[in-house]
This record gives C-alpha cells, sequence and structure tokens, in this order.
C-alpha cells in the first residue's frame, strides 16, 4: 500500500486487535460489554447533571431566584388537626 509509516502500523494494529477478537471471543464479549455499560451509565449521569444543574431554569429573570433554607433546632411537636385548623383561622383574620 502506498500509505504513511503511522497509517500503515495502524492498520497493523487493527488487523491484529480483530485477530484477536476472533480468537478470545468470551473475553472480547465481556471487554466490549463493560466498555459499552460504562459509556451509557456516563452519559445517562451526564444527562441527568446537565438537566438537574447546567441548564438555565425556564425563568424570565432567573437573577431573583432566592434559596429558602429552614433548619428546626428543636424537633416540632405535633398539633392536633383542631389546632392546627385556628392556627390557620387566627392567620388569616
Amino acid at each position: 500500500m502506498n500509505l504513511p509509516a503511522c497509517m500503515d502500523s495502524l492498520v497493523a494494529e487493527a488487523r491484529y486487535a480483530l485477530r484477536m477478537i476472533r480468537k478470545t471471543p468470551g473475553a472480547s464479549a465481556v471487554a466490549i460489554l463493560s466498555l459499552a455499560l460504562g459509556i451509557g451509565a456516563n452519559t445517562a449521569i451526564f444527562t441527568l447533571i446537565d438537566a438537574v444543574m447546567l441548564k438555565m431554569l425556564p425563568v424570565k429573570e432567573p437573577q431573583q431566584l432566592v434559596l429558602l433554607n429552614y433548619a428546626a433546632r428543636a424537633r416540632p411537636k405535633p398539633i392536633s388537626t383542631t389546632e392546627f385548623r385556628s392556627a390557620c383561622v387566627c392567620s388569616r383574620a
């Protein structure tokens, strides 16, 4: 062939790789499956992170968004339904 030396070497390496794949199909299948699963998992994780964290939010003015955090100092005590309803009525007045 009339290929440069680096291309000739690349073709020889590809032929050798194909011979090894044909010689040991089980090991080749495991290697190819591992690569496919790794690439698929990486793509899925990046797609999730891109959708959740990297894309801009669909709002007109995202600089006006505020993040609110609330941490209770003590565990809140449970209240009855009657107490809850009376608190709601009092807060509306």
